[in-house]
């Protein structure tokens, strides 16, 4: 059996998806848990309660969180923490691997143009010390004999059939649909990686399901060579036939923006993300598995085939 933490996402349906290339024995898990396969085991479940995560756990041989709490510096504080003890101890007492699914904002901010897997950890926000945090309690059980795990981290990222959860989705591509500006945060003209989706996805079963990936950090595969936001908003305006205008959205915007658009409201925090070149290097995972990730201009079209179709240009079609 392979259990995903918080089924329901972005990432958990992409590798959800992506997992049948392995096993049949898939566990869903979470508060309305929706089947993605035919096979799917549904298990609904509160994952803030410690017996509820041992509930969940059991009988796992890998255990895959991709669990989304609400985007809040407050609830992570709170939630976070006791989470993750009690995922660690229900893998280690069911003697089941565990694959975290992360992202950078641990990072420091001085070394955002090229990460990699070796990139110093020193948040700058509440939600990056949490993130710290998180991962360092996974790496010292690991250390200590107590537990097999990774980590798989993400950018930003980005995809079909998301809602709510993606910066560039929201900001870019639902506001250009509409005949609308795209909204950026803090300066158009630096560079800035996303993660597509469904690569994420295939790449979290692929580490899932291989030995010897274990006990170690990975970058999940990310194009290179991102463009600027200002490249972005001008490719997906393309692809939807749409005006390249835009606003760039100042801290007191985004606070406002927040009020419409749940994902943007702690963003203030993390907009030191986007007055810098942020470029997410996934070398590793690529050479590694011979892995080739979506070119961005491939991933806009799909999500616009997918979430805008009355949008495609005669041309395109």
């Amino acid at each position: 059996m392979q259990t995903i933490l918080g089924a329901g996402g972005a990432i958990g349906i992409e590798l959800a998806k992506a997992l049948p290339a392995y096993t049949t024995q898939i566990r869903l898990v979470s508060r309305h848990p929706k089947r993605v396969n035919a096979t799917d085991e549904l298990l609904a479940a509160d994952l803030t309660l410690p017996a509820e995560v041992d509930r969940a756990v059991q009988g796992s041989s890998v255990v895959y969180v991709t669990v989304g709490f609400p985007y809040a510096a407050k609830i992570w504080e709170a939630t976070w923490p006791p989470f993750m003890k009690a995922v660690i101890a229900a893998c280690s007492k069911y003697n089941s691997k565990l694959v975290f699914f992360d992202n950078i904002y641990m990072y420091d901010p001085a070394y955002l143009n090229g990460m990699t897997e070796a990139t110093p950890s020193n948040p700058p926000s509440r939600k990056g010390r949490v993130r710290a945090e998180m991962a360092k309690m996974v790496l010292d059980a690991v250390q200590a004999g107590q537990l097999t795990a990774l980590i798989a981290r993400s950018a930003d990222f980005y995809g079909p059939h998301i809602d709510q959860t993606s910066m560039l989705n929201e900001m870019v591509f639902k506001p250009l649909s509409k005949g609308k500006k795209a909204n950026w945060m803090g300066f158009v003209h630096y560079l800035h990686s996303f993660t597509y989706t469904p690569d994420a996805g295939k790449a979290t079963a692929i580490l899932g399901n291989t030995e010897a990936a274990y006990n170690q950090v990975w970058h999940l595969p990310t194009a290179p060579d991102p463009p600027t936001g200002k490249g972005w908003i001008e490719a997906i305006a393309a692809a939807l036939g749409a005006e390249p205008g835009y606003l760039v959205a100042s801290r007191s915007m985004v606070r406002l923006i927040g009020l419409f658009v749940p994902v943007m409201r702690e963003m203030p925090e993390m907009m030191y993300q986007y007055d810098r070149d942020y470029v997410f290097n996934s070398d590793k995972f690529e050479q590694r598995f011979n892995f080739i990730p979506t070119p961005y201009a491939e991933g806009i079209q799909a999500v616009v085939r997918a979430d805008y179709p009355d949008r495609i240009p005669p041309e395109q079609a």
